[in-house]
């Protein structure tokens, strides 16, 4: 549904594009602001979303949607560029650094300091915005009022683009640090810092390096991973929390895990939606988002008593039964809540496998064709297809089919009664509706390296062809299953590309095991959820489309071989002009993810990427290749990074690492 454009606001707004705060130690980090025209008279909360992702030409537009609409319900709408990115000063090391929160500490004390504000002081963010405005609420900063986070983790470990389950998630390790290094590798605006941009461009270059170096060398959830996942205390938060997730992101289970875990006043919210804002994003419905917003940071900023915290501490968008396909543009469905989480009306059901007798398979390294993205951004070929041809490749365990329908929500699991014949192993467990005709539909999945079955700090070792029981949970879903229709849970030794192989081909054997289902009564309740605004933004920044940027998910396989290919092409937004500030840019992803088909050490990741940016006869391009392979032993990793200004290459590195496999 497209937004609505608002322009009539309560406050009228203005924009202050660039300015510097200073910090202790000197660094001046880069900010843009949205705030009423009369905050000095009459001052107003912060809001601040904290990023590395360039406020000048990166976010740009996405915050034109939102900030001012924020300013215009009387707050000052923050948007600050970290330490060492956009028009900041310094160097950004790695994510979610100490640096990074310290740095965010003193930015709040900055605002509630400013005579336009309060000194009450909020954070929003999506992803890495939500992430660390729940790490810096943690801190506890006196003038940190709320936070809302969203498509975030507060496990860094468990639910981020690094690993899952123990497991190195191949489809996002290697992409995302390359993507990082591609954008890093972009300037300041010369526009905004006419003396010295140069040079801070060149230092930054002197000093970049892929960060997935640190990533693949902690393979377990050690103190690299603890430090900013605020699982480890959270009581540590103080402050009130709003958490937002959607089901086809990657990010959702932070939401129940916030809920339980904290003490605070929260709610959480979770809908059919991708990477992206509630307001804008696919698969639909949006929601107005925005309005949702106002309504928390008046109630927690301003004292307003709104009704926000009468309502129930959860809403979920329960999906209906659908038949698969690469995108949706609204996913069927309707609105539930639940008073508290974990909510007295989930009950916990058993089911037993069905079936007697062992089974076993011996892995094809080409199951998890029709997995879809880790992170789907609502691009045009993110979601699960039909999941036939990988539950042809898995040991499969189908249901009787229901005899009336059956609701889940929450965190189902499965346990295994299993042997593996190798001493390095994982298993994918995906539980999928299967309809009369046969489709199968992916619902929810989980992926457990066995070694990490008891502790994914302290892994034990595997001894080939001894009994093990291990529970694999799956992530958070909540799906409505029609009568008629059979669940079915599939099992695995092999899920390429969100795992990357055992280095040995693996034969699992299955001699049993149970399906954990959270199940949920119908609750008259639901029908009385007051309806969610429609969606709203402010004006829309001018961009002009020069060319679009390819799309899509392809699958290429050669029958000779076995070679099986899939090609990810991420719409970054092609080129365009950034008509206010007369500024081209231009970004492309290109990823291809092989394996043959009995070959586990043929696996490979590669990875293309360009970003650039350029004003009248100024324009510069940043290019990094970048390929992933292992071994028995190691993973190797080579990556490069060409930076041209104008024809002039003025900046050229390669890294290559061999990283050693933890064979525990």
């Amino acid at each position: 549904m497209r937004a609505r454009i608002r322009t009539d606001f309560p406050r009228r707004v203005r924009e202050i594009e660039h300015t510097w705060i200073a910090l202790s130690d000197g660094c001046r980090l880069a900010a843009r602001i949205w705030l009423p025209d009369d905050a000095e008279a009459d001052p107003v909360p912060a809001v601040l979303e904290y990023l590395p992702y360039r406020k000048n030409d990166g976010t740009v537009a996405r915050d034109a949607k939102r900030q001012p609409y924020l300013a215009g319900f009387g707050y000052a709408a923050v948007r600050v560029d970290m330490r060492g990115t956009g028009e900041s000063d310094g160097f950004l090391e790695d994510e979610y650094t100490e640096r990074e929160q310290k740095d965010a500490l003193e930015v709040i004390a900055w605002l509630a300091e400013q005579p336009w504000c309060t000194g009450a002081v909020g954070m929003w963010g999506i992803s890495w915005g939500g992430f660390n405005a729940l790490q810096v609420a943690a801190h506890r900063p006196p003038a940190l009022k709320t936070i809302m986070t969203l498509c975030a983790a507060d496990d860094r470990y468990a639910d981020d683009v690094h690993y899952r389950g123990g497991c190195v998630l191949a489809l996002d390790m290697l992409h995302w640090a390359s993507s990082m290094l591609t954008w890093m590798a972009r300037p300041p605006d010369p526009r905004l810092e006419a003396d010295g941009w140069r040079e801070k461009w060149l230092e930054r270059l002197e000093r970049v390096s892929p960060w997935i170096e640190p990533w693949l060398t902690h393979q377990r959830r050690d103190e690299y991973w603890k430090a900013g996942s605020v699982c480890e205390d959270y009581s540590a938060i103080e402050c009130p929390v709003y958490a937002v997730g959607g089901f086809a992101d990657g990010y959702t289970n932070a939401v129940p895990a916030l809920l339980a875990g904290l003490s605070v006043p929260r709610k959480g919210l979770i809908g059919p939606w991708a990477h992206a804002f509630p307001d804008d994003a696919s698969p639909g419905p949006s929601i107005g988002f925005l309005q949702e917003c106002v309504r928390w940071f008046d109630h927690w900023l301003k004292g307003v008593e709104n009704g926000v915290m009468d309502e129930p501490m959860l809403r979920v968008w329960m999906q209906d039964s659908v038949e698969p396909q690469p995108a949706y543009e609204v996913r069927p469905g309707r609105w539930v809540a639940e008073p508290s989480w974990p909510s007295p009306h989930v009950e916990a059901q058993q089911w037993e496998l069905p079936g007697e007798g062992e089974r076993s398979l011996r892995a094809v390294q080409s199951t998890g064709t029709e997995a879809g993205a880790w992170t789907a951004e609502g691009q045009s070929a993110d979601l699960a297809g039909d999941q036939r041809p990988d539950d042809a490749l898995s040991i499969t365990y189908d249901f009787e089919p229901l005899a009336e329908p059956l609701e889940i929500l929450g965190l189902p699991s499965v346990v295994l009664d299993l042997a593996v014949d190798r001493p390095q192993a994982f298993v994918c467990v995906r539980l999928c509706e299967v309809f009369p005709d046969g489709t199968s539909a992916l619902v929810t999945r989980g992926l457990l390296n066995l070694a990490h079955r008891a502790s994914h700090e302290e892994p034990s070792a595997l001894e080939p062809g001894t009994h093990y029981q291990v529970s694999v949970p799956l992530d958070v879903a909540a799906h409505s299953f029609p009568a008629g229709h059979r669940l079915r849970i599939a099992v695995s030794p092999a899920y390429w590309p969100w795992a990357w192989p055992s280095p040995e081909e693996v034969t699992l054997t299955v001699f049993g095991g149970r399906l954990e289902l959270p199940a949920r009564a119908l609750r008259a309740e639901d029908e009385e959820l007051a309806a969610f605004g429609e969606p709203e933004h402010s004006p829309a920044l001018k961009i002009e489309e020069t060319e679009a940027g390819p799309q899509g998910r392809t699958i290429r396989r050669e029958l000779a071989t076995g070679l099986v290919e899939q090609i990810f092409d991420w719409d970054l937004g092609g080129s365009s002009r950034l008509v206010a500030i007369d500024l081209e840019t231009s970004d492309s992803s290109h990823t291809v993810y092989s394996i043959l088909e009995r070959g586990p050490l043929s696996a490979a990741v590669r990875f293309r990427a360009t970003s650039g940016m350029g004003r009248g006869d100024w324009s510069m391009r940043s290019e990094v290749t970048s390929s992933m392979t292992s071994d028995r032993h190691s993973f190797h990793v080579e990556t490069r990074l060409e930076v041209h200004e104008g024809d002039e290459r003025i900046f050229s590195r390669e890294w290559k690492f061999a990283i050693p496999r933890d064979h525990v």
